[in-house]
């Protein structure tokens, strides 16, 4: 006979005899507790599912909160911990899972890395053998700090064929374990030499590698089809559109890069699983001390997982001061891949890319239209009433963070930090429903005084909070942070209208996002925004979206601060503060096409009393009413009052000092371009997203040849390049980047940027810009203009603004200015205008011949 189930049951029945025949039951876990104690505050147990019992058993005849304190230390997971509608608080009762006070409990999913030694002095190289349990993960770290799968560019050319590639010599044949080898498609903004080979600006999609023969590579199956193949509208939709309507029709060229290959490693910080050898091996960082770092691998794919039904819902369940940690996700790693369609959601499946999502637009396609498959949350709740987050903690993750999905009604966020997490750090509703029954309904949840910065650490289309089909949901008092892409996404299925059709129907409504404050977004890709909308919002303007008094600044990549894209409709945008975009700081209008798109008739949208860059007038042009807004040329020009109320509030304002890794050294920067001429570079990048605990400071820029420069942080935002001397002609070079933080911490080199060759070419100057317009108000014009048509033959670094009378010159530069290009615009301000003089504002471009011919506006005469 077993003794063990016999001693619990009698330490439960003890638990039970020791509770006071009325009130709050309490019960105590801690790390170095024993399930056969009774969970009193001296005997605590030490397992989360054993406290869950105890819980559950005393929910019956509880007339209070139930609290279940957990003293700090490591909770390591052998399973999930899984609550059901058993768990549920009573009596208008809650559960309160809590750290004890000045505690911090560690829900954990990982395994303990030890017996570190050194196998390859050369390459730095130290190795362990992987912990007990540990059948696959995806991330490894170091005291807290993210490594880096193992990752270079390829080491040959390749050419596409119908099942993955062909390649200039067989290289990559003797490679170790071929199918964990992934390659990474990147889109957004290609400068330069970057090529841009994702599935659309937005995406990042990745797919392992079948097999390798000799030259010949195949890729895995699904992955490969649904990253590739696309399928187009058919000829009776008369369009050259995808029939997803949302992207190209697939990746395109090869990869940006290869990942998760032994013969890659060498890097500071980076780190590799041989599987069938159960060797895990890592290059240690400056300072790492392997004997004595706590090294974790996640294990768990979740951590807990709640799920209640349609008919017995969840509910009353709270978790405060705890901390989320250590989870991995695996579906990457099959060969499924992450063939991303956009904001983390994936084609998956066979069949996923000509029936996934489709519904009408293609024979076969599968209702309803955009239903995609989500990432899933390494803690996730469904059928999940009144649930809440309460200065919890989100961190090392290797899904999304928080998952609220089916049914999640009258829930709270509120106080938590997300940080170091793979994809999307909080997820609300879904998209396979949207006229959901009231059951199924995502309403009346709140997302409030959250921190939520370096997410989507690895799948970089993923967003900050990321809203479904949902009513009555508020997003207030969040900061949002140092971003690979957007920040809030709300809505979703209005693509129709491209072709004329009217998005999904569906029952949103309700949504408020006020008073959060965005910035350092758009990091890495491209086509998104602050706060992105698509879809219909509600039945009308007083029923639909308001996104109101939030400050969105400092966007790195293309995009609009406030983005109604695809058949938005019903959206009030009020009171907000738009600064530093790159196109229109709100999207665009949109032809009506839920009331069959007849005549000129428009989606009602608002746009008023927000304070911005873009300068539009006063109108009611195409349903759109534009009132009231203020033009603005800086920061400091917006009342202090307005920018005090945004982000968190006082009482949660401690969370922005929260630290869950040693400080050490940032990220290495992305996506590393450069353009030649002679005897010298030009050479971008992208940011890191990790900063290593203190703001980066510099950069500097190493050339293959040898020769380097180094540019301050600041210098480096106001220009978008630095520039690299000393380079001999004729010699085809690389370049890597590495970033410094504060605390004088050097990033890992970069990957290199494809080669360039310097060379004496003829250089002309560039052409004039189109489209050049002014709009005048307060003082101030906002200049807007698209790229000229001739560059040159040199990359167009800068723009200048002629003010006349007085020819006064207006330097505009930076990131905004070295990535425009095609039909796009972009926009910059001239203050210090005289209301009721008449002026002229002409625009001429930079290259490196010199500044080129202006394009002037029609005069105009700003007012009061």
């Amino acid at each position: 006979m077993n003794p063990r189930p016999l001693r619990r049951a009698l330490a439960l029945l003890s638990a039970l005899l020791s509770l006071p025949l009325s009130g709050a039951p309490a019960f105590f876990a801690s790390p170095s507790g024993d399930d056969a104690n009774p969970g009193s505050a001296d005997r605590p147990v030490r397992s989360l599912e054993r406290a869950r019992d105890l819980a559950r058993a005393a929910l019956p005849a509880a007339d209070g909160d139930v609290v279940v304190t957990l003293q700090g230390g490591v909770y390591r997971l052998g399973r999930p911990l899984l609550l059901d509608a058993r768990d549920s608080g009573t009596n208008g009762h809650a559960v309160v899972y809590a750290a004890a006070p000045g505690q911090v409990p560690v829900i954990s999913g990982g395994r303990a890395v030890t017996g570190w030694r050194p196998v390859d002095p050369a390459r730095h190289l130290w190795a362990a053998p992987a912990p007990a349990g540990l059948e696959n993960t995806r991330q490894l770290y170091v005291d807290g700090v993210r490594a880096a799968r193992a990752r270079g560019r390829l080491p040959v050319a390749l050419r596409e064929t119908p099942a993955g590639y062909v390649a200039s010599s067989d290289l990559m044949a003797g490679w170790r374990n071929p199918t964990d080898i992934e390659f990474v498609y990147t889109g957004g903004n290609a400068l330069w030499s970057e090529p841009s080979v994702g599935a659309g600006p937005w995406t990042e999609p990745r797919c392992p590698v079948a097999a390798i023969h000799g030259a010949e590579i195949t890729m895995a199956q699904p992955c490969w089809d649904n990253s590739t193949k696309r399928v187009p509208l058919p000829p009776q939709w008369h369009s050259p559109r995808m029939a997803n309507l949302v992207g190209p029709a697939g990746v395109g060229r090869a990869p940006v890069a290869v990942e998760n290959a032994y013969e890659l490693l060498g890097t500071p910080g980076q780190w590799y699983f041989d599987r069938p050898a159960r060797t895990i091996y890592y290059v240690p960082r400056a300072g790492e001390d392997l004997t004595r770092a706590d090294v974790e691998a996640p294990a768990l794919e979740q951590l807990v997982a709640g799920a209640g039904t349609a008919g017995a819902p969840l509910h009353d369940i709270v978790f405060r001061g705890l901390q989320f940690a250590y989870a991995t996700w695996l579906f990457p790693s099959s060969p499924e891949g992450f063939s991303e369609i956009q904001a983390n959601l994936m084609v998956t499946g066979p069949h996923g890319y000509d029936q996934q999502g489709l519904g009408d637009l293609y024979p076969g396609g599968r209702h309803p239209f955009g239903d995609w498959t989500m990432t899933p949350g390494n803690v996730a709740f469904r059928y999940a009433r009144r649930i809440r987050f309460e200065r919890d903690a989100f961190v090392h993750l290797g899904g999304a963070g928080l998952q609220l999905g089916h049914g999640a009604q009258e829930d709270t966020v509120e106080g938590c930090v997300f940080t170091d997490i793979s994809a999307n750090a909080i997820e609300l509703g879904a998209v396979d429903l949207p006229e959901a029954g009231p059951a199924e309904l995502v309403r009346d949840n709140r997302i409030v005084n959250n921190h939520i910065a370096n997410i989507a650490a690895e799948y970089h289309g993923g967003v900050g909070i990321l809203v479904g089909y949902a009513q009555r949901t508020r997003i207030e008092h969040n900061q949002l942070d140092h971003l690979p892409y957007t920040a809030i996404s709300i809505g979703w299925g209005g693509w129709p209208d491209k072709i004329g059709l009217p998005g999904v129907a569906n029952n949103s409504a309700g949504n408020l996002i006020a008073r959060n404050l965005i910035f350092d977004h758009l990091q890495i890709l491209a086509d998104g925004g602050g706060i992105y909308t698509q879809g219909i919002t509600g039945p009308d303007l007083a029923g639909g979206e308001q996104v109101i008094g939030n400050v969105v600044r400092a966007q790195y990549g293309s995009g609009h601060a406030i983005y109604s894209d695809n058949g938005s409709c019903n959206m009030t945008v009020a009171g907000n503060v738009m600064l530093q975009a790159n196109f229109d700081d709100w999207g665009a209008r949109h032809k009506d096409y839920y009331d069959g798109g007849k005549g000129d008739a428009y989606d009602p949208l608002a746009v008023r009393d927000n304070w911005w860059q873009q300068g539009d007038a006063d109108s009611e042009a195409k349903n759109v009413v534009e009132r009231g807004n203020h033009l603005v040329a800086d920061l400091r020009e917006v009342p202090a009052d307005i920018i005090a109320r945004v982000g968190l509030e006082p009482a949660f304002r401690d969370i922005l000092e929260q630290r869950f890794a040693a400080p050490g050294a940032p990220e290495a920067p992305a996506r590393i371009s450069a353009a030649a001429g002679d005897g010298r570079a030009l050479v971008a990048w992208c940011p890191p997203n990790y900063n290593g605990g203190s703001a980066i400071v510099s950069y500097t820029v190493t050339s293959s040849q040898g020769a380097r420069a180094t540019i301050a942080n600041a210098d480096f935002h106001a220009r978008g390049y630095a520039v690299v001397a000393g380079l001999a002609d004729g010699v085809p070079t690389t370049f890597t980047v590495t970033a410094r933080n504060a605390r004088g911490a050097d990033s890992p080199p970069s990957l290199p940027s494809l080669a360039v060759t310097p060379r004496a070419a003829p250089v002309s100057l560039p052409g004039a810009p189109g489209r050049v317009e002014v709009r005048a108000r307060d003082g101030r014009a906002s200049v807007h203009f698209q790229a000229p048509a001739s560059d040159g033959g040199s990359p167009v670094t800068a723009y200048v603004f002629i003010v006349n009378p007085g020819n006064r010159r207006v330097n505009f530069g930076g990131r905004t200015a070295v990535v425009l290009a095609g039909a796009h615009e972009t926009f910059g301000v001239v203050d210090g205008l005289v209301a009721g003089r008449s002026y002229t504002i002409g625009v001429a471009a930079i290259n490196a011949a010199g500044e080129g011919p202006a394009a002037t506006a029609q005069p105009f005469v700003p007012q009061p």
